[in-house]
Parts: structure tokens; C-alpha cells; sequence
């Protein structure tokens, strides 16, 4: 079996020749952020991160993401971070697209290759490297822990796609599968960041209407997406905001598999208050 590739942007600059318009939306609703847009100059630098640069695609934001913040990371050979993590609250998902990635939680070392996905929970102590000749790019994806009485926080844990097997959806033949990475049930954990796997002419065939939000991540193909009341064309390095109740399906186009890498907040009663 072929391994997965998973797409992530180069950085450079549109050439003036290139037109103005774009794929680029922004709604109160939803969000869809094109490969394209991800140039050098939208890229920030992180205190404590060294030889590294970031593509911030969400954070809390008042009419935008409220419960999650969402960066790819680029680090340069002999570049990383050994203070990462600024909210001790902090829990996070650390997932490689490419590159080989040295990872340390507390006395354990890691190596990391494309498709390696690690689980960090909050007030741990990580560090990680890039030891390679060649960039490490990885999504790093932060939500503030919700503890609950009664129940202990999650140990943190080191995992791959390639290890996890897709579970399929009922009565799809096996055209939408979730690669899960933590059990559904168990309640500790407040996040779930999955990957989504449609095969050629895969659907969500019904508009999923739900208090969960998002955040996607195209990992590879294309596909055709309903987001509120419009259908929008994404593909592989794409990434789309989701706001809680945003009605979403999607109908999978190409001659490959659209696969997408899936956030969402999980496992919690609803707080009433706002903010």
C-alpha cells in the first residue's frame, strides 16, 4: 500500500502578473482559507520557537473561531523549541505533513516522520527539534483544557496515521472512513482531532447541523463543499472554519481519495455564559 502524502505550503509570493481574486471567503458563518493565500508575508514568528515560521489559520476571535487556535509550522534544519507551549491550560495535537520531526515528551524521545501524531496534554513538559537537513512542516492544533471533577487528564501519547485504522461510516461501503485517534467514549478528552477519508465519489449525504466546530484541514484530493447556504471548491492544502451550527456536507470529487484532517470540541456540558 501507497503511503499517505499529506500537502503543505512552500511559502513564495504570487507573481504581479497573477490576477487579484481568489478562492478566499470569510462569513460569519464559515471561514475558507486557500493554499494559495498561505504566502511568506501572512507568516509570523513564535517567541521561544527558533528557525521557525508560522501560518496562522485560526484562533479565538470574537465572529471566529472560539475555542481552538490552528498554526502550520514550518522549522528550518537545526531550528525548534524547547519552552513551545506559553498556556500551561494548554493541551494540544501535533501532527507531521512532512519532514522528520524529533519530539521529546518529558524523558521520552520521538522520531516523527510524515503522518506521526502526537497527543500532548495540558501542563506537560515537550520540546522538539528539527535534526534534519531538510523543513519539518506540522499542524499544531491548541484548545484550553476543560477539566471535570472526577476524572484524570489524559496521559499524552505518540501515535501515526499509518498505524490507526479508518473506521467506516454504516451502510457507505467503506467510501467515508475516520481514522480516530482517541476513543470516543472516553471522556477525558474535551478535543477530537481525526482524519477524514472520502473515496472518489464519496458523500456526507445529508447537511450535518451540530454544536461542535471545526476546523478542516485538506490533507490531499478535492471535493465540493456545502457550507451554510453555498457550495465551495476546496482541495488539498485548503482550510476551513466551521462555526457551530454551520449546516456542512460534501460531495468527494477526483481521481484520488479527499482526505482532511478534522477538528472539533467534544465531551462537554454546554457553559451558559458567553464568552
Amino acid at each position: 500500500m501507497n503511503k499517505p502524502t499529506y500537502y503543505a505550503p512552500k511559502g513564495g509570493l504570487p507573481a504581479q502578473s497573477e490576477l487579484l481574486t481568489g478562492r478566499a471567503i470569510f462569513t460569519e458563518a464559515y471561514a475558507v482559507i486557500p493554499k494559495g493565500v498561505m504566502s511568506d508575508i501572512v507568516t509570523s514568528n513564535l517567541p521561544n520557537w527558533h528557525k521557525t515560521r508560522a501560518w496562522i489559520l485560526a484562533r479565538p476571535l470574537s465572529g471566529f473561531a472560539e475555542t481552538f487556535s490552528q498554526t502550520i509550522v514550518e522549522i528550518a534544519p537545526g531550528g525548534g523549541s524547547e519552552k513551545p507551549e506559553p498556556d500551561e491550560n494548554a493541551e494540544c495535537v501535533l501532527f507531521v505533513l512532512e519532514g522528520e520531526l524529533s519530539l521529546q515528551i518529558e524523558d521520552n524521545k520521538h522520531q516523527m516522520d510524515a503522518g506521526g501524531y502526537a497527543y500532548l496534554p495540558p501542563a506537560s513538559t515537550w520540546k522538539l527539534a528539527n535534526n534534519s537537513a531538510q523543513p519539518v512542516r506540522l499542524q499544531w492544533i491548541r484548545k484550553s483544557y476543560e477539566p471535570v471533577e472526577g476524572y484524570d487528564t489524559p496521559a499524552p501519547f505518540v501515535t501515526s496515521d499509518q498505524a490507526v485504522t479508518p473506521v467506516p461510516m454504516p451502510d457507505t461501503e467503506g467510501k467515508w472512513a475516520t481514522s480516530r485517534f482517541v476513543d470516543p467514549q472516553d471522556i477525558r478528552h474535551d478535543m477530537h482531532v481525526n482524519i477524514v477519508t472520502f473515496e472518489p465519489g464519496g458523500v456526507i449525504p445529508f447537511e450535518e447541523t451540530h454544536v461542535m466546530e471545526h476546523g478542516i484541514y485538506v490533507l490531499e484530493g478535492k471535493a465540493v463543499y456545502r457550507l451554510n447556504q453555498d457550495w465551495v471548491e476546496v482541495q488539498a492544502g485548503d482550510f476551513m472554519w466551521l462555526r457551530a451550527f454551520c449546516p456542512q456536507a460534501c460531495y468527494a470529487g477526483g481521481a484520488g481519495k479527499f482526505r482532511y484532517m478534522l477538528y472539533k470540541n467534544v465531551n462537554r456540558h454546554m457553559s451558559l455564559s458567553l464568552g
